[in-house]
C-alpha cells in the first residue's frame, strides 16, 4: 500500500508542511508520493530529492531572505508599478532567487531536473496564456486523460518547477519559460489530491491551512492571504473531497512573507499531526 501526501500553497506557512512530513516520520508513517503547489512544492520538492523534514526546515531559515530578499515589500510602489501600463506583468519580486535556491539545494542531492527524482511527485503549475494547467513531474501517469486539459513536462530543472508553482501573481513576476508564462498553481490545482492518486498512491492525506478570520485590525496583507484562503479551498473543495484525509493546519494569523514565524509554522504542521494520528492510523489500517 502506497501513502501519498497533497501539500497546498500558503506563503511562509508552506514550512508547516514539513513540520507534518516529520510528524509522519515519527510516527512511523512512510510516504511514497508526494505533490505540492506553490509553498507546497518547495517542501515537496526537497522532500522528495531527499532532504529530511528538519533539514528542511533549516534550508527555510537559511534562505528564506534570499528567496524573499533582504528588504520588506515596499506596497504603494509595488501596487504603482502594477497599475502601469509599462509594468511588464512584474511583481514586487522577480523570483529568480527561488529558482536559483532550489537549483543550488538539488545540486547537492546530485539531483539536476525533476526527471532525475527516484521519488514520485507532481508540482502544478499554471500558464496564463493559454489558462491551463501543467504538471511538472518525473513520471506521466498512464491514466494520463487528453480530456482534462492538462500537460505533463518532465524535463525541467527543480528550481524552474518550484519558481514556476510560486508565482503568484502581483507579488512574483510571471516566470516564463520558453512559450510559456508561469503562475501560480493555487490558481487551478491548490491541493493536488488527484495528481498524487494518479501516481499510484493508495492513500492520500491531502493538507490545507485553516481560514484566517479578517477583523477591524487586519492589514493589507491580512486580507490577501484571506483571499489565498478563499481561493484555495474553493477551486480544491472537489480535489479535497477525494482525498482519504484531510488536515487542516492552524498557523493563526500569519502574513504571506512573515519569515519570522517559519519556527510557528513549522510547530503548527507537526502538531496537527499529532492531535490527529489517531484517526490518520486508523485511515491507513482500515
Amino acid at each position: 500500500m502506497k501513502i501519498g501526501v497533497a501539500l497546498s500553497g500558503g506563503g511562509i506557512r508552506g514550512i508547516a508542511h514539513a513540520g507534518v512530513l516529520k510528524a509522519l516520520e515519527d510516527y512511523g508513517i512512510k510516504i511514497d508520493v508526494i505533490g505540492g503547489t506553490s509553498a507546497g512544492s518547495m517542501v515537496a520538492s526537497l522532500y522528495a530529492i531527499g532532504y529530511k523534514p528538519d533539514e528542511i526546515f533549516e534550508c527555510f531559515k537559511e534562505n528564506s531572505s534570499k528567496i524573499l530578499g533582504e528588504k520588506k515589500i515596499k506596497l504603494l510602489k509595488g501596487i504603482k508599478n502594477l497599475m502601469s501600463k509599462k509594468s511588464n506583468l512584474k511583481g514586487f519580486k522577480n523570483g529568480e532567487s527561488i529558482e536559483k535556491v532550489f537549483n543550488e539545494l538539488s545540486l547537492k542531492k546530485n539531483v539536476n531536473k525533476i526527471s532525475n527524482i527516484e521519488m514520485p511527485i507532481v508540482i502544478p503549475t499554471v500558464d496564463i496564456k493559454d489558462s491551463k494547467e501543467y504538471i511538472f513531474t518525473n513520471n506521466i501517469p498512464k491514466t494520463d486523460l487528453d480530456n482534462d486539459g492538462k500537460e505533463y513536462i518532465t524535463e525541467i530543472g527543480v528550481g524552474e518547477a518550484v519558481r514556476a508553482s510560486s508565482s503568484f501573481p502581483a507579488v512574483f513576476n510571471l516566470c516564463t519559460i520558453e512559450k510559456h508564462a508561469f503562475i501560480d498553481g493555487g490558481a487551478l490545482d491548490n491541493v493536488p489530491v488527484e495528481e498524487v492518486r494518479k501516481q499510484g498512491a493508495d492513500i492520500v492525506i491531502a493538507v490545507k491551512f485553516d481560514e484566517d478570520k479578517i477583523n477591524d485590525d487586519c492589514s493589507v496583507m491580512d486580507i490577501i492571504m484571506k483571499t489565498i484562503d478563499i481561493m484555495g479551498s474553493k477551486i480544491a473543495q472537489k480535489d479535497i473531497e477525494r482525498s482519504d484525509f484531510v488536515l487542516n493546519i492552524n498557523t493563526g494569523k500569519i502574513g504571506l512573507l512573515e519569515t519570522k514565524n517559519i519556527e510557528k509554522c513549522f510547530n503548527s504542521g507537526y502538531k496537527a499531526v499529532t492531535n490527529n494520528i489517531e484517526e490518520i492510523k486508523k485511515i491507513i489500517s482500515e
